[in-house]
């Protein structure tokens, strides 16, 4: 360790905030471009650093513990998600791995609703058509009509926190509130969102109006909307994603929109990011964002501090309040 202080070797440029407090605690090696490190880059890194800080954009597989056998000890990851770290390979290496959770929910649950509303009130596609001149006309009764989602049905899939943020956003909004997960919330829960519980993800989705994603990527979640499953879903139905994009199979989605399968998405995540089935993106009916989030300025900087308290933890000989251990038994 560099001057006594532990050796920290940070992905991605980071918040300011965030930045100046991790150059005053630790030992910082930093990203002087917020772009993805290459390969050899991040190899490199984790064979370096004591602590690894990646993000969602990093692959942080048996490569890089096996990289970073003789300093690593400990990944660090700015976000809540961590479908891109091997937990089975951190477990293997003695390596425990935190992450940032709770500080992101109410943020994404907000964009989520905010796609919720932009698709069905067909808000973006307003916006662009009185940008090109396309209000010269002026108002009619029967231009630029949407759907309303009062009295609607809601299906939310996975009912973790930010799927009960949602749930409390939609009740506010006049829409039926039901759900599925690997198993029931509490009563109480339950209750105080006013939420139908279905055992079938299958008998749930032909009977909603909307359905919003808010499920973690797991083995068992990836392309959980297959083509088949795209196919349950109600003509007039339309598909929030603002979890991970592999949730989805992008291919077999576009072309359910284009044939009209379905009226309609919003997206903030995408299968192959930052790339994009090309289809989605000319489609008026699909509002697609570039992984938005939880970007807020104060959301960024709560999993900023998150990810310094669980290091200083560490550092300290305590064990980080965030570690990981979803998956590390399965």
């Amino acid at each position: 360790m560099a001057n006594n202080k532990i050796k920290v070797g940070v992905t991605r440029k980071l918040p300011n905030a965030t930045h100046e407090r991790m150059l005053a605690l630790f030992d910082v090696q930093m990203n002087p471009n917020d772009q993805a490190l290459g390969r050899n880059q991040l190899l490199a890194l984790a064979a370096s650093c004591d602590v690894l800080c990646p993000t969602v954009t990093d692959d942080i597989d048996a490569e890089i513990f096996r990289a970073g056998k003789n300093n690593l000890k400990l990944v660090a990851n700015f976000g809540a998600g961590t479908d891109h770290i091997d937990l089975k390979a951190a477990n293997a290496a003695g390596i425990p791995v935190t992450n940032t959770p709770d500080v992101l929910t109410d943020d994404t649950a907000d964009l989520t609703f905010a796609l919720l509303l932009a698709v069905p009130r067909r808000i973006v596609e307003g916006a662009q058509l009185l940008r090109s001149g396309g209000y010269e006309a002026g108002w009619s009764p029967t231009w630029m009509m949407g759907r309303s989602l009062g009295n609607k049905k809601l299906g939310i899939v996975g009912m973790g926190r930010i799927g009960q943020a949602v749930a409390a956003r939609a009740r506010a909004f006049g829409l039926e509130v039901h759900y599925h997960n690997r198993k029931p919330v509490s009563p109480a829960i339950e209750e105080s969102l006013h939420a139908l519980y279905w055992s079938d993800l299958d008998e749930m989705l032909g009977e909603m109006d909307f359905v919003s994603l808010n499920c973690p990527l797991t083995k068992d979640t990836i392309h959980l909307m297959d083509r088949t499953r795209l196919g349950k879903l109600a003509g007039h139905a339309i598909l929030i994603n603002t979890a991970r994009g592999k949730l989805i199979d992008e291919a077999a989605l576009a072309d359910a929109l284009q044939a009209g399968q379905l009226a309609g998405a919003g997206l903030d995540v995408f299968e192959f990011e930052p790339k994009v089935e090309p289809r989605l993106l000319e489609l008026p009916n699909v509002v697609a964002l570039p992984h938005m989030g939880s970007s807020t300025l104060e959301a960024r900087t709560a999993m900023g501090e998150r990810m310094i308290i669980n290091i200083k933890a560490f550092e300290d000989g305590h064990k980080p309040p965030d570690r990981v251990i979803r998956g590390l038994t399965t």
